[in-house]
């Protein structure tokens, strides 16, 4: 079979992928293998992996197919989320292209229409996990919408109220306006922008039953800092600091709100901020959570200005069914044509956006569901501290984890929305809740809370859904049925999971409450581990969005570069949890890393036929080394992977692969034009080859199997080829290839300096205090450099020759060619000058007595050993010059 001039992958990632398919490889029963298990973090139904989802998918295979070849029993859960705010603001906009309002159908259309949507793009995602090469198990595809994963998510909200850690009431929530649902608080995304701050006159009117207020004409206003005039006709209050001597005079004062001319009373409390705009502050007790809590506390009057799409409700008076934005611009206009508004300013704040919709997050009094999380919170907590569950990288994320755990607050649960899993709880006439897994338990104990035995109860059921991460929380019990049916066999081997793969930004969202699920309602951990991949930002630090057209498409890059490539672009970019930096010249990188591998394939494939029996391996040296560096290569990969980085590991390989096999191993154990290649050094080669593909089988897995198969008949295929036990280094012998690479690299710069060519053959001659070391390497050394003869520690009499020194020791290279010294003693001169350079900086660190006592012996054995190599190659420099 001829092979082609460059690797072409489409052809041979489909083919892979179907025969991995076909031959069952992924797919994980239970049985007496240690199982390592992981769960893929479920992508939005709706969505498309983006370059986030690609690294982490990507990380995801890598341990999974480490393990698979090390003897675990490997069990990936693929899935998807039903994403309820998501989904549904999709649905909604596919009805209104079709001319439907969502609002004219009844609940049971819009699921229809649902499913149908879902059906029709929730399988794109599950391509591209497939194009990009993850080993799923497909038949365990789950869906947090499945049949089982519904009752589940019904069950332990039962299971939760029935233990008093579920309740209903009204609260300040965070208002999605867009989507029209309420947001727990961590799907509030807090930005820093530059809004207005509008100083506004507030009349004083005088005292509470008074008709006017003494010593008030003068003072007849009072100035007030707002940055949102559209909320000002919900004022119930104006507040000011009791230390504040500037309104000691309104103590019992009524003002008028603007606008609607509304009587409210000045009250007092130190929660206002004397500094902070003119130290007066307007309440509003419907529309911010601190001024809510006044309101509370003061008993004030709620007036809601809002409606749930965000414009103006009959309660504002004014402006009524307009834009809140809209509403702001036309109060600043009426302001400022009655003379109430001072000067307006440019002022720096947070606000809040929804993650879903990023439209601007309304503080809203509801009725809403929530979740008591400081009694669940406990558990969860401690297992980190512990080090019961392990966080990679720890110095990052475990004091985020440890203190939102810690401050953690209660968790709003209901939505209000129809596509999620629909709440289970039922009302009476009289408004009574009746909790329950299904319409008939609920109807028992409504009957057994009714004074009249036989009366028909008449029930309605919450429309509200279920926040979804109330149903992802239990994703990786629930992936194996463990809350229906937790005896099951799946469950009580696969649970609990091994790592957790996830981005760092769902840490509070997902990973805190899977850990807190796992304790609740199983007792034990939800996994061992969890690893936060980076940020994958753009070459300008941004972080990629489709907002700002900086996240490209996976598939065609895939169709660009190969699966293999872009597995290799963003891990060779991704330090163990930081962000990176995504550049698609780290994917060129790795195509060109396919096509190093390939033509090595291409080398070796063209020496079986210049096999011989009878051709004995004349030097054993190039294979003693390689095989040394291979299990020096493998000892550090193993390390590697056991802290997580997966990155230095695959740089590891790349170097292993391009350097140290295709650059020297290779050359050095080639034949020579037309010359025979021994067996022992042909079967080695494969071995090797083998090996290191075998290794770089979890991160470019399509390329590996390929040319796994290529390089002879195999009895298995890759992906299952179990790890073998490796050898220790021997030092000794990675000294002399070092030593070897060394002298060669010299050997050829002066050559090319001094425009030599390779066929030229040279005379050799080494003046050194170890013989027997290059003894060793001479066979290699002197094919490498061409050299027809080395001699030892012999002086060289011609005047026609090169001089290069290589730590203490020096070559003379002899030609027959005529040299230009000129040029060769330039370059002693710069090589004299920069050891000179560099024996100065040294000596000044061993000089520097703080350095000498802090330091570790063996870091001032190491500079001491540079000042005597920097000598010895000076006083080499020093004779060759002099020589010239």
């Amino acid at each position: 079979m001829e092979l082609s001039k460059n690797y072409i992958p489409a052809a041979i990632e489909e083919k892979w992928n179907k025969h991995w398919k076909e031959k069952g490889h992924f797919k994980s029963q239970p049985d007496e293998r240690k199982p390592y298990t992981v769960v893929i973090p479920p992508p939005n139904v709706t969505g498309v992996l983006h370059m986030g989802h690609t690294l982490n998918e990507t990380v995801q295979d890598i341990l999974v197919r480490k393990a698979r070849m090390s003897g675990y029993n490997a069990c990936w859960v693929p899935g998807s989320d039903h994403a309820s705010i998501a989904t549904e603001a999709r649905v909604v906009n596919m009805l209104k292209e079709k001319g439907i309002d969502k609002n004219k159908l009844s609940r049971e259309e819009f699921l229809k229409y649902a499913y149908e949507w879902k059906d029709k793009y929730g399988g794109i995602i599950y391509n591209q996990i497939e194009r990009l090469g993850c080993s799923v198990d497909w038949d365990r595809v789950s869906f947090t919408m499945d049949e089982h994963y519904y009752k589940a998510v019904i069950k332990v909200f039962v299971e939760l109220y029935n233990k008093g850690l579920v309740y209903r009431g009204a609260r300040m929530i965070n208002w999605d306006p867009q989507a029209k649902t309420a947001l727990s608080d961590e799907e509030v995304e807090y930005k820093e922008v530059t809004g207005k701050l509008y100083y506004v006159k507030y009349k004083i009117v005088g005292k509470q039953g008074a008709e006017a207020a003494q010593n008030t004409s003068a003072n007849e206003y009072i100035t007030i800092a707002t940055q949102r005039p559209e909320t000002i006709m919900g004022d119930t209050a104006v507040c000011v600091n009791p230390a504040d001597e500037r309104y000691a005079h309104l103590k019992g004062m009524k003002l008028i709100v603007p606008l609607v001319n509304r009587e409210v009373p000045v009250i007092f409390d130190e929660y206002v901020d004397k500094e902070f705009g003119t130290g007066a502050l307007k309440i509003t007790p419907a529309h911010d959570i601190n001024d809510y809590n006044i309101g509370l506390k003061y008993n004030l009057p709620i007036i809601d200005t809002l409606n749930e799409d965000g414009t103006l409700s009959k309660a504002a008076e004014v402006f009524v069914g307009l834009n809140r934005f809209e509403a702001r611009k036309k109060a600043v206009t009426q302001l400022r044509e009655e003379g109430l508004l001072v000067r307006e300013e440019d002022y720096q704040t947070r606000m809040g956006f929804s993650q879903r919709t990023n439209a601007v997050v309304e503080p809203r009094i509801s009725t809403q569901w929530f979740v008591k999380m400081k009694e669940l919170a406990g558990p969860a907590l401690n297992a980190v501290l512990k080090g019961d569950i392990k966080i990679h990288p720890e110095e990052r994320f475990l004091n985020t984890y440890r203190y939102w755990l810690e401050n953690v607050k209660d968790w709003c649960i209901s939505r209000q929305l129809w596509w999620g899993q629909r709440i289970p709880a039922w009302y009476d006439a009289d408004g009574n809740v009746f909790v329950a897994e299904t319409k008939e338990e609920a109807k028992l104990n409504a009957k057994g809370s009714t004074p009249k035995s036989g009366t028909s109860v008449q029930l309605t059921q919450d429309e509200d859904v279920l926040d979804t991460w109330f149903s992802s929380w239990l994703w990786p019990i629930e992936v194996f049925n463990g809350i229906n049916e937790p005896d099951n066999k799946d469950f009580q081997y696969y649970y609990p999971t091994s790592v957790l793969v996830t981005g760092q930004d769902i840490i509070f969202f997902w990973v805190a409450r899977m850990i807190m699920a796992g304790f609740e309602f199983k007792n034990q951990k939800p996994f061992s581990v969890v690893y936060f991949t980076g940020m994958v930002r753009d070459k300008q630090g941004r972080k990629m969005s489709k907002s700002l057209g900086n996240s490209p498409d996976l598939l065609e890059l895939i169709d660009k570069y190969g699966a293999d490539a872009v597995r290799f672009g963003i891990m060779i970019s991704s330090p163990a949890g930081n962000d990176l930096l995504f550049d698609e010249a780290a994917l060129e990188q790795g195509r060109n890393f396919n096509n190093k591998l390939w033509n090595a394939l291409k080398l070796v494939r063209s020496w079986e036929l210049r096999v011989k029996s009878s051709e004995l391996a004349t030097d054993p040296f190039a294979m003693d080394w390689f095989e040394n560096r291979l299990n020096e290569a493998k000892s550090q990969l193993e390390e590697l992977f056991k802290d997580f980085k997966l990155s230095e590991a695959l740089k590891i390989l790349y170097s292993l692969i391009w350097d140290d096999f295709c650059s020297w191993y290779l050359e050095w154990a080639k034949p020579g034009f037309e010359q025979p290649v021994s067996k022992e050094v042909y079967d080695k080669t494969i071995y090797f080859f083998e090996e290191l593909l075998q290794l770089l089988h979890p991160f470019m897995p399509f390329i590996s199997e390929e040319i796994f198969h290529l390089l002879k008949e195999q009895r298995e295929d890759l992906c299952i080829r179990q790890n073998q036990p490796f050898g220790k280094p021997q030092k000794q012998v990675q000294e002399k290839g070092i030593l070897l690479q060394n002298a060669i690299t010299a050997l050829r710069d002066a050559r090319t300096k001094n425009q030599l060519k390779t066929k030229d053959a040279i005379s050799l001659y080494i003046q050194t205090a170890d013989t027997a070391l290059y003894q060793a390497i001479e066979p290699i050394l002197a094919k490498q450099v061409n050299a027809k003869s080395i001699i030892y520690n012999q002086p060289n009499a011609s005047n026609n020759s090169m001089v290069i020194a290589l730590g203490k020791d020096k070559f003379h290279i002899e030609t027959e060619q005529v040299l230009d010294t000129t040029n060769l003693k330039e370059d002693l001169l710069k090589d004299l000058a920069y050891q000179k350079g560099f024996l100065v900086s040294v000596e000044k660190k061993l000089n520097n007595e703080r350095f000498v006592q802090n330091a570790k012996p063996d870091v001032i054995a190491l500079e001491q050993k540079k000042k005597a190599d920097a000598e010895a190659k000076i006083k080499i420099l020093e004779e060759s010059i002099a020589n010239l």
